[in-house]
């Protein structure tokens, strides 16, 4: 694991840490405002953003770790990202959206968009795995 993984699980993590707020701030946070105590306000939940970041650090290395182990050279990059995004969805938000529905009384509609979001934020973040490839060697220049 050299610099290049560490770059790269770096520029994960702050992807996935954007894409994270972009859907359930921008985009579901009216749902969730709706549920009331269900979830935690934004002054409770901004004196645990700390735990967001280490949450969002730890998904980059986990994927960037994961996807240089099966990165196919001769196979298209663009294919794989999406592949590997798919998967890591499946892997985890999906089957976390699925148990957070039948524990809590949340409705169905969010929890369909919470899928659908988190299945694309994630096939995104393939991509953006695939495009940076952690296992490419770095240029060197001339003498």
């Amino acid at each position: 694991m050299g610099k290049r993984f560490w770059i790269c699980g770096a520029v994960m993590g702050f992807a996935a840490l954007v894409l994270t707020l972009v859907v359930h701030a921008l985009l579901l946070g009216g749902h969730y405002s709706e549920l009331g105590a269900m979830y935690r306000d934004a002054a409770d939940g901004a004196r645990r953003f700390g735990w967001l970041l280490l949450a969002h650090a730890l998904l980059g290395y986990a994927m960037t770790w994961v996807f240089a182990r099966g990165f196919d050279q001769g196979r298209p990059t663009l294919g794989q990202g999406l592949r590997f995004g798919l998967a890591m969805a499946l892997f985890g938000p999906v089957p976390a959206i699925l148990l957070q529905y039948a524990m809590q009384p949340v409705p169905g509609s969010l929890i369909l968009r919470q899928a659908l979001l988190g299945t694309l934020a994630m096939m995104a973040l393939g991509m953006l795995l695939a495009w940076l490839q952690p296992r490419r060697p770095t240029l060197v220049e001339p003498d």
